[in-house]
């Protein structure tokens, strides 16, 4: 036990240093473009790099998983990650920081991939949701962190850059530290074929499970992305945005963990549909109280309690219908459906405050909130017993 706890938490360490560098990177180079005259689109542009790079590698990483074990697919996605960040100092050019950002999508893809499977394989069920959460804890931790960094770009471009790979190599080394081990394999997964067949069988037992995620990338890459722009056009200042961001990423750090450990006392689904339909009542309360910087305070710290725990749940209850043989291929669907929400959200947010001028913003993220709810309620489960006639899944348990 004092083993799994140790792994545990080194684990979880190092997606916190991950969330760090990724919360970092983000504004650091948006500021760093914009102080050098580039267009706000190709700003965005270079941005996508990194959900285009967890994209790409996605169809391609269970394989590795299930031949070499989680420990060597977690210290290459750290090493890719910590070697990029640098790189950057050493020439700042669009395309080669594009080139960056898309090795340290793979990079922070494989890391997360191997740590999610990992942690799902080794929880108890009646630990799953906390672990999950604290999972989810440190990583927000770190992401709402990072930014802080981005302020030594006044002191030097390069200091930023430096600090974060230096913390993610001695993260990175902490991983030598655990004995390796691999995921429950009943099929051979040999072919891209076979990998195809493995997508769908796990689609089929758990599709509900990788809305909220979906639901999550796409919330977080709008609020950051597209609510700024909104938000200057109705009169309010950049310090008032700022605090608003803050306070959703507050509420989302707070409540991960107790929401997690509820989800494992009255259930995944149960709990999922709770922070989705008050995350859709607080974000159109938040359209109504637009103007008002102190009652959208009020209104995003509530969305940020409910709705920042999302993505965390998303997993945990993914991990509760699929058979346990197809984990990594549901936590690899967990994290393209993240990265496809975040891709749509800044496209989509944008796109609706350019032909939408009297209706809220937030009525796009109450709406999606809204049919994820639907999905998540109508949905019923695949019974176990329908599940062992498929020999494939007679490790799977309730």
């Amino acid at each position: 036990m004092n083993t799994q706890r140790v792994r545990f938490w080194i684990l979880v360490s190092i997606v916190g240093i991950s969330g760090f560098s990724q919360g970092m990177l983000l504004p650091l180079i948006a500021i760093i473009f914009e102080n050098s005259g580039l267009s706000s689109d190709l700003n965005g542009l270079n941005a996508t790099a990194l959900y285009i790079g967890i994209l790409l590698v996605s169809p391609f990483m269970e394989y590795p998983l299930k031949r070499f074990g989680y420990k060597p697919i977690i210290i290459l996605g750290g090493l890719v990650v910590a070697s990029s960040l640098a790189l950057f100092p050493l020439w700042k050019s669009f395309w080669f920081w594009f080139c960056l950002r898309l090795l340290i999508g793979i990079g922070d893809h494989a890391l997360h991939f191997g740590t999610q499977t990992w942690i799902t394989s080794f929880s108890s069920e009646d630990k799953r949701g906390r672990n999950i959460s604290l999972y989810g804890l440190f990583f927000g931790v770190g992401f709402a962190a990072g930014p802080l960094l981005a302020s030594l770009v006044n002191i030097n471009e390069a200091l930023p850059f430096i600090i974060s790979s230096v913390l993610c190599f001695i993260g990175w080394a902490l991983l030598f530290l655990l004995k390796n081990d691999f995921p429950e394999q009943t099929i051979e997964v040999n072919s891209m074929k076979e990998t195809m067949k493995r997508f769908r069988s796990a689609w089929k037992y758990g599709w509900v499970a990788f809305l909220p995620p979906l639901g999550y990338g796409f919330l977080e890459s709008s609020l950051n992305g597209s609510f700024p722009v909104y938000a200057l056009r109705i009169g309010l200042d950049v310090t008032n945005i700022s605090i608003l961001l803050f306070s959703f990423a507050i509420g989302a750090i707070t409540f991960q963990l107790p929401l997690g450990i509820l989800s494992d006392k009255f259930g995944r689904r149960t709990v999922l549909m709770f922070i989705l339909f008050t995350g859709f009542l607080s974000f159109t309360t938040a359209s109504f109280v637009e103007h008002s910087p102190t009652a959208l305070i009020i209104c995003l710290f509530i969305s940020g309690m409910v709705v920042g725990s999302t993505f965390s749940l998303g997993i945990s209850y993914m991990t509760d219908l699929m058979p346990k043989n197809l984990l990594p291929t549901g936590n690899l669907l967990c994290g393209v459906a993240f990265s496809v929400g975040s891709l749509a959200g800044p496209y989509l947010g944008g796109i609706f405050i350019k032909y939408t001028n009297d209706i809220s913003y937030f009525f796009i993220i109450s709406s999606m909130l809204l049919l994820i709810f639907i999905a998540v309620t109508l949905y019923k489960p695949i019974l176990t017993t329908e599940k062992s006639t498929n020999p494939s899944m007679d490790h799977f348990s309730s």
